[in-house]
């Protein structure tokens, strides 16, 4: 390794290539747009490489840089393991683990999952941070995060991401109690109602996507976008409200009657749901303690791979 490459320019460049943008970059370090430029023009010279160019949609990565930005989230990780242990050392062992959490999991998964993880190594602090898919991807990516639960995506977005499937599930319509659609079996049925739909960035997207237009209903012009599962719940028992999330989202409310289950047929959604991991590293202990936990935490709840 050129012993003029510093960690700032490592940082600088794995900050560009996640926000597209110099700018963003700079916000993100505290540091003035010409002075990114600068670190990302050393960077250059030293490799004797273009590494991005600039156009319409932002920053863009050459062959080289996306060559380059693999090893670079790769050394930024590993210093973070290397902090988080020299960390533990000094506080007696405590340390930490920064977990992802998609919709998918977050409500009925994760927390039973979590109480396992405790009961194994109760001196780590466990942070957890929820949001979408390709949200959470590029956290994973940059190494901000462990590791992600959640709902496999499109091949695309799961780049240099290890996938380990847990289970599988469909994605649920359901509505308050008492709606005027209770029983409806009909997707047609939905095209003129008002509907909380998954995001584009949501994992299930897609899927849902397909179901629509495999059952003939091209447009759904009453609807909000979401994943949000409290905002989601709020306005369904609110509202007359649909809402389009995953199964595991809502099991709780659905056995409780808060919600109820419209009997569509979803087959067509569904997907595995699993540990997402950046591929080409080791896994620190403390990260398989949890997947043994996430593991314990699928099968008391009866969850199937099926």
């Amino acid at each position: 390794m050129d012993r003029r490459i510093k960690l700032r320019h490592i940082e600088a460049f794995a900050e560009i290539a996640r926000h597209k943008s110099l700018k963003g970059a700079g916000e993100a370090l505290g540091l003035t747009q010409p002075a990114i430029s600068k670190i990302l023009k050393e960077l250059e010279d030293i490799l004797g490489a273009s590494l991005m160019s600039r156009g319409r949609g932002g920053v863009e990565l050459s062959a080289e840089g996306a060559v380059f930005l693999k090893g670079a989230e790769a050394s930024l990780s590993a210093l973070r393991q290397g902090f988080d242990g020299v960390t533990r050392l000094k506080a007696g062992g405590a340390g930490a683990l920064s977990v992802g959490a998609m919709p998918s999991v977050a409500a009925r998964v994760l927390p039973l999952a979590s109480l396992k993880f405790r009961e194994k190594e109760p001196e780590t602090v466990l942070k957890v941070e929820d949001g979408p898919h390709s949200f959470l991807m590029e956290r994973l990516r940059a190494g901000a995060l462990d590791l992600v639960v959640g709902r496999m995506g499109p091949p695309a977005t799961m780049t240099g991401i290890s996938f380990t499937q847990l289970y599988s599930e469909q994605v649920a319509f359901v509505v308050r109690t008492g709606h005027p659609l209770c029983g409806e079996r009909r997707l047609a049925a939905l095209r003129d109602q008002f509907v909380i739909y998954p995001t584009e960035r949501a994992a299930i997207r897609p899927l849902v996507d397909r179901l629509f237009i495999a059952e003939g209903v091209a447009e759904l012009p009453h609807r909000i976008e979401s994943v949000s599962g409290d905002y989601g719940r709020g306005l369904t028992r609110a509202s007359e409200a649909v809402w389009i999330i995953s199964q595991s989202v809502v099991a709780g409310d659905i056995a409780s009657g808060l919600l109820e289950q419209l009997p569509i047929e979803t087959g067509i959604t569904a997907g595995p749901v699993g540990v997402m991991t950046r591929a080409e590293e080791d896994v620190s202990p403390s990260a398989q303690l949890f997947r043994a936990g996430l593991s314990e935490a699928v099968s008391e709840l009866g969850l199937s791979a099926l």
